[in-house]
C-alpha cells in the first residue's frame, strides 16, 4: 500500500491528566499551549501532513471542549469583525482553515482502562484499512512528519509499525523497550517488548514514543488481551502477543526530536525547545538571557 493511502488516524485523548493537577481538573492537558498553539494542534497537524483525511478522537465524556476547538467559531468571528480587529480575525480564520479538509469524529471511552482499550473503542470507525495512532503526549519535530516516515516504511512491509527513538540508560526504565533485529535503513523487526526494564536488563536502547501504524488485526488481539492492573488493556501486550503468534511487527527509528508533554517538566522543556527555534520567540530569549 502506498504511503499516502493511510487515511484514518486514531487519537486517544481520554486520559485524566492527573500529572497536571490541579489545572487539569477543568482544562484538558491536550489544549495546554505549546507557544501559541495547543499541544493537540501539533498532533493533528502531523497526522494531516502524513496523509490522514479523517481523525477519530477517543475522548472522555467531560472533554467536549477539545472537539469544539477544531470547529469554526462564527460567534468569535462576528465579534472581531464588529470591533474591526482585522489582524486577529485573519489569524483566527487561518487557524480554522488549517484543518478544514479533515473530517473529525469521536468515540467515547467511558473509563480510563488503558491505551489498548482506548484504541479498541475506535474499531467501528476504522473498517478494514490500516490506520495511524498518535497519543497526545508526544510531539515529534522533524522535516518529514514522523508518521509519514513510518508510512513509507509500512508501504514496503505492510505490517504494524512502531516509532522508535534511542534514549539514555538513565531514562530507559520509563518506557516499553523492544528487542530488535535490524532489517533495513532505520527499520527493525520487533522480536519482544519489555515494559519498563531495569537499565541492566533492557533488550535495546530504544524507547517507543506514542506513534504507531496498525492494521485492523490489532482489534482481535486487543479484544482477547488479558486485562492487567485495574482492568486495563495495554497496546504493548497485544503487540507482544502478535509477535508470540509469529506475526511480523516492525519498528522505525524516525528522524527528528521527541518532545514529551506528558508531565509538567516535559511540557515546560518542550515550550523552551520550540521557543528557541521560533522566529518570533527566539528573539525574546536572546533578550531574556541578557
Amino acid at each position: 500500500m502506498p504511503a499516502g493511502l493511510i487515511k484514518k488516524a486514531v487519537l486517544p485523548i481520554a486520559g485524566l491528566g492527573t500529572r497536571f493537577l490541579p489545572l487539569s481538573k477543568t482544562f484538558p492537558k491536550e489544549l495546554w499551549p505549546l507557544l501559541n498553539r495547543p499541544v493537540l494542534d501539533y498532533i493533528v497537524e502531523e497526522v494531516r501532513d502524513a496523509g490522514a483525511k479523517e481523525v477519530v478522537f477517543v475522548n472522555s465524556p467531560g472533554k467536549k471542549i477539545i472537539e469544539d476547538y477544531f470547529k469554526p467559531d462564527r460567534k468569535m468571528e462576528k465579534v472581531l469583525e464588529k470591533r474591526d480587529k482585522k489582524e486577529l480575525l485573519l489569524k483566527l480564520k487561518k487557524s480554522q482553515n488549517n484543518f478544514q479538509n479533515l473530517k473529525f469524529s469521536s468515540v467515547i471511552q467511558k473509563k480510563p482502562l488503558g491505551d489498548g482499550h482506548a484504541i479498541l473503542q475506535a474499531k467501528a470507525k476504522i473498517g478494514k484499512n490500516p490506520f495511524m495512532v498518535s497519543f497526545g503526549d508526544d510531539i515529534i519535530v522533524s522535516k518529514v512528519p514522523c508518521l509519514l516516515q513510518m508510512a513509507r516504511a509500512f508501504a514496503k512491509y505492510g505490517q504494524p509499525m512502531i516509532a522508535l527513538k534511542k534514549v539514555t540508560p538513565e531514562r530507559i526504565s520509563f518506557y516499553g523497550v523492544p528487542r530488535v533485529e535490524k532489517i533495513g535503513p532505520r527499520t527493525y523487526r520487533i522480536k519482544e517488548i519489555v515494559e519498563k526494564p531495569k537499565p541492566s536488563e533492557a533488550p535495546s536502547s530504544f524507547a517507543m514514543p506514542g506513534k504507531y501504524i496498525l492494521t485492523p488485526e490489532i482489534f482481535k488481539y486487543l479484544e482477547k488481551t488479558k486485562s492487567i492492573f485495574k482492568g486495563e488493556i495495554i497496546l504493548a501486550n497485544a503487540l507482544e502477543q502478535m509477535i508470540k503468534d509469529g506475526k511480523m511487527v516492525y519498528g522505525y527509528e524516525f528522524e527528528g526530536d521527541w518532545l514529551e508533554c506528558g508531565n509538567v517538566s516535559g511540557w515546560l522543556k518542550a515550550n523552551l525547545f520550540l521557543a528557541k527555534k521560533h522566529p518570533e520567540f527566539k528573539r525574546f530569549f536572546k533578550t531574556f538571557n541578557e
